[in-house]
């Protein structure tokens, strides 16, 4: 993708140049220069509408909304092409703006702004894509809602009376590592223990394909352990609720 080869200046001190100059410029060629950007918006807007449609189709499958659906995909190409296409509209649209206000006005002032616009938005996206890439290259967290039902189905299991540590770390697109710390009910000898944590694994892994790295430690929780497992059971409760409000604002 590049804006500023598509999009009006076509050298990055262009902007610079046409604020320093001051002087009036011919406006012949501009109509040439229109259509193209004119074209340029069609080609970029019917590749952002199907990323649009993709991410929605996603989104229905989920039973969630865009915003949602955009926090938690798995898929950072489908989220990458979709912050490329949305930033080189906008860009083109900064450009035909600004061309347009010079045609009109004979201030090149407004050409020259649309240029700092094109790359500030350039860097504003590119900061957000690599902020995005850090967290997948340093091992996130899977998203709140998921880490929740993690938590539920480890709870509603009857050999298990409390769930004292859950964490868990995105490998890649499809693989995820679940570490769980449980303190079973009392009276389950050890051949009866080993049955139960590859029933739970076992179950998991069906229902939460990409959580292909699961392991159960057996543990007595004390006092500060339950203290914390209620604390650790809330947490995600306030940020599924914030994520579900913010997306129903949108």
């Amino acid at each position: 993708m590049d804006i500023g080869a598509r999009s009006g200046p076509a050298r990055r001190t262009d902007g610079a140049e046409a604020l320093s100059s001051g002087s009036s410029e011919d406006h012949s060629g501009y109509l040439v220069g229109l259509t193209v950007l004119g074209v340029a918006l069609l080609a970029e807007g019917s590749s952002l509408v199907r990323a649009l449609v993709q991410v929605s189709g996603h989104a229905r499958e989920a039973g969630h909304g865009m915003v949602a659906e955009l926090r938690a995909g798995d898929d950072p190409t489908l989220r990458t092409v979709l912050a490329e296409d949305s930033t080189a509209c906008l860009g083109v649209v900064f450009a035909l703006l600004g061309m347009w206000l010079h045609m009109v006005t004979g201030e090149v002032a407004y050409e020259a702004t649309a240029s700092f616009l094109i790359g500030a938005l350039l860097v504003y996206v590119a900061y957000r894509l690599a902020k995005e890439s850090r967290g997948r290259l340093i091992g996130e967290a899977i998203d709140p809602a998921q880490r929740r039902e993690l938590r539920r189905f480890l709870e509603a299991q009857p050999e298990i009376d409390t769930v004292t540590g859950l964490l868990t770390m995105r490998l890649g697109n499809d693989s995820t590592l679940v570490a769980a710390r449980v303190d079973l009910v009392p009276g389950h000898d050890s051949e009866e223990v080993e049955e139960v944590l590859v029933r739970v694994k076992t179950a998991m892994a069906e229902i939460w394909p990409y959580a292909d790295q699961i392991f159960l430690d057996v543990t007595e929780a004390s006092a500060r352990d339950r203290a914390k497992a209620r604390a650790d059971r809330q947490a995600p409760d306030e940020r599924v609720a914030a994520v579900e409000k913010e997306d129903r604002g949108t």
